[in-house]
């Protein structure tokens, strides 16, 4: 019995030691918990060093975020414009911004000033019409910049160009202008990224890709899938191929498969650094349609009877032209033909008495008599 009662106290205190423990992690719990959710913000979740504020429809960033804050998520909300009072007290434990979805159009001068050691900056899903090019400190240290479906007019190149050129943006690593509409990109849009080596222009509306313009970053992946293109000039093959490590993405494109195609074919088959390569299909002519571009037969491209198509089209253009401008003038004659006629007696009248001035002076000039005559008068 003494056993017995003696095993069984033992076991009633491990049980009472066991609850005990429970109960203290179960109150260090719920202080972690009200610590960490000292200070946040009103319809915003705060965690460890993660806020998030989303879909709350605010129209302004909350100013009272805690000073440990690293991760900030101010997603899905109205938030139409962001300036020097969005972050008026510093948040340097702050590496990640997320904006996307805000209705934003207006980014103002120092916005990022109290955020010195931001390293991941999310606008995506804007409508950004204004950035200011002093937007970031002089010495930022972002490295990862989305601006995919930001800017949805092509006369926003200027915004964008001016962020990118003078945003001290020398850090930056990775760049995301996929879903805008760009159509065509400044030839010096990218020099001043001297780090950039992932570049995603995907789905951007880009008809060409000038000379120059990929020419400066040191770019390891370059993304120009859905884009307009039609086809890839040798310019820009000859900068593909100074970044022998580069790796390019153009499925999505509507090629032109025709005489001018050959050697962008030659390039294709003979270089590794077009990741989806046997993707590319040809958009023109409609006889090679969704024809793969590596299957092409050189025979089947035409060239000869494309540019007899267009001799020919110009030759009737020219003929037209030629027909239209003889129409005007007999219309011209037509309307004028009492003036002309008048014109032409005019001059029929003057050469008469012309032609009869000369025949008079040879017959003195022929005539002995008359000869002498002349020339004893003038003694």
């Amino acid at each position: 019995m003494r056993l017995l009662s003696t095993t069984c106290g033992r076991e009633r205190g491990e049980i009472q030691g066991s609850k005990h423990m429970s109960v203290m992690m179960h109150f260090l719990f719920l202080l972690a918990a009200v610590l960490s959710c000292h200070g946040c913000p009103d319809k915003c979740l705060c965690f460890s060093q993660t806020v998030k504020c989303q879909n709350q429809d605010l129209d302004a960033i909350p100013h009272s975020l805690p000073a440990n804050t690293k991760f900030l998520f101010v997603t899905g909300n109205n938030i139409s414009h962001i300036g020097v009072d969005s972050f008026p007290t510093s948040l340097e434990m702050l590496t990640d911004l997320y904006l996307s979805g805000n209705q934003m159009e207006t980014v103002d001068a120092m916005v990022f000033d109290n955020l010195p050691n931001l390293v991941r900056l999310d606008l995506s899903n804007n409508d950004i019409q204004t950035f200011s090019g002093r937007a970031f400190l002089l010495e930022n240290k972002v490295q990862l910049l989305n601006l995919s479906r930001s800017f949805h007019n092509h006369s926003s190149m200027d915004v964008l160009q001016s962020v990118l050129q003078s945003g001290n943006l020398v850090q930056l690593t990775a760049l995301d202008l996929s879903n805008n509409d760009l159509v065509i990109l400044p030839d010096d849009i990218f020099n001043s990224l001297f780090s950039l080596v992932t570049l995603s222009l995907q789905n951007s509306s880009i008809i060409s890709i000038q000379n120059g313009t990929l020419r400066a970053p040191p770019l390891l992946e370059l993304d120009l899938r859905d884009n307009s293109l039609r086809d890839l000039p040798a310019t820009s093959r000859e900068e593909f191929d100074l970044k022998p490590a580069l790796l390019v993405r153009l499925s999505g494109n509507p090629w032109r498969c025709d005489c001018f195609i050959d050697d962008m074919l030659l390039w294709l088959k003979n270089s590794t650094q077009v990741v989806d390569v046997h993707n590319l299909t040809c958009s023109d002519p409609k006889a090679l349609r969704h024809q793969p571009l590596l299957q092409l037969d050189p025979a089947r491209l035409k060239c000869l009877g494309n540019m007899k198509g267009v001799l020919e089209t110009s030759y009737v253009f020219l003929g037209l032209v030629l027909a239209l401008i003889g129409v005007i003038f007999l219309l011209v004659l037509y309307l004028n033909r009492k003036g002309i006629k008048r014109w032409m007696y005019n001059i029929r009248d003057a050469c008469r008495d012309h032609m009869e001035g000369y025949h008079y002076r040879y017959e003195i000039n022929s005539d002995p008599r008359l000869a002498n005559l002349s020339i004893n008068s003038d003694v």
